[in-house]
């Protein structure tokens, strides 16, 4: 057992940034490790206790669950559940989106490939530079987090631009380009929906260029040996306009509803859908980006995602309230946000809770 005084010498010699660069020039990401036998996760994924789940009574189970919405309703009925939805919970799931379901075991299987493929064969693709306009990679915030979470990540970034195909893994390229454009398709639906939500027309969000910047980001949660002492991904909120996910069959996302953390079921065919931090701050408060996490995988089977973030392209310009929706009764709650420099700080901060649009409030 480790004395007081030992333990205070091994943590001043704990060299973490060390540590990290040894890891990340590996370039064999957490799957890598699971594939080691490693039975204790790296000190540098040790999660700190503030940020890790409570466990939950037995007796406790939050009476809230996400709302599932079937898109083939009657036009008025869908505008009036997603703006319930997207003005309270911030999240759903919605059915009947019309993408087969034959293109979610594409999307979702070909990134299975690629993750369990020898780290000697996917090395080739891992870097943190994303100017090729795709990269694979272990957190983003790796270099700057007090803790990293036990997941890797294919990003591509798909508009408004294509990626240069050689640097995306070759064994997902027509998934992933088949998967944009059934993602694009329900996303215009989607904001059409929330625009009249507003009272505005169906092509206001569409007219702001929001449907045209985005990144998709494929994430993989291996096994992880101790899952209670860190996670999947931090608890944040999404910085862009609207998130569309598609995952498997393992659990782990959660999604904060007040105080409890509710846990989002995987539902055969169902995307699930959540409001960014720009889409709250143009609707001035009326729809919500709420706070969600992914747990560290317990389980034999890896988790995966495969997530579409819809951003504005026009990254120079200016962001806040709309003015059809601002009001004496309901003033400007957020000054305006140039979204490149939104985007900025983001990138350049560790993942955690919901700093941004509180930064921006008036």
């Amino acid at each position: 057992m480790l004395t007081a005084t030992s333990t205070t010498t091994a943590d001043r010699d704990y060299d973490r940034l060390r540590e990290v660069k040894q890891f990340d020039e590996s370039k064999i990401g957490v799957k890598g490790l699971v594939d080691s036998g490693l039975t204790t996760i790296p000190r540098f994924f040790l999660q700190p206790p503030e940020n890790l789940p409570s466990p939950r009574p037995t007796t406790h189970k939050p009476s809230i669950s996400l709302p599932v919405i079937d898109l083939s309703s009657p036009r008025v009925t869908l505008i009036n559940q997603i703006h319930a939805a997207a003005s309270t919970l911030g999240f759903f799931q919605i059915t009947n989106h019309g993408i087969p379901q034959t293109l979610f075991d594409s999307v979702l299987g070909s990134m299975k490939s690629f993750h369990e493929l020898p780290s000697d064969l996917k090395k080739q693709y891992y870097r943190r530079d994303l100017s090729g306009g795709a990269a694979y990679s272990t957190n983003f915030d790796l270099y700057h987090s007090k803790a990293a979470s036990w997941r890797d990540t294919i990003q591509i970034r798909m508009g408004p631009n294509p990626p240069e195909w050689e640097y995306v893994p070759e064994v997902c390229r027509r998934a992933v380009a088949e998967w944009d454009v059934e993602v694009v398709r329900v996303g215009e639906e989607l904001m059409g929906i929330l625009s009249e939500g507003l009272g505005m027309k169906r092509e206001k969000l569409k007219e702001l260029s929001c449907l045209e910047a985005r990144v998709q980001a494929d994430h993989y949660y291996p096994y992880c040996p101790q899952p209670d002492l860190t996670l999947g991904l931090g608890s944040h909120t999404d910085p862009g306009v609207l998130t569309v996910l598609v995952q498997n069959e393992v659990v782990g996302l959660q999604v904060k509803c007040g105080e409890d953390w509710v846990d989002v079921d995987p539902l055969p065919g169902a995307l699930v859908i959540n409001i960014g931090d720009i889409l709250q701050i143009m609707s001035n408060d009326e729809y919500k980006s709420v706070e969600h996490r992914v747990l560290a995988n317990a389980f034999d089977a890896p988790r995966i995602s495969v997530t579409t973030f819809f951003n504005p392209s026009l990254r120079e310009n200016n962001y806040g309230p709309l003015p059809e929706l601002i009001s004496p009764e309901k003033p400007a709650r957020y000054g305006q946000v140039i979204y490149s420099d939104f985007m900025r700080r983001f990138f350049t901060k560790e993942l955690g809770g919901k700093t941004l649009t509180d930064s921006y409030r008036i």
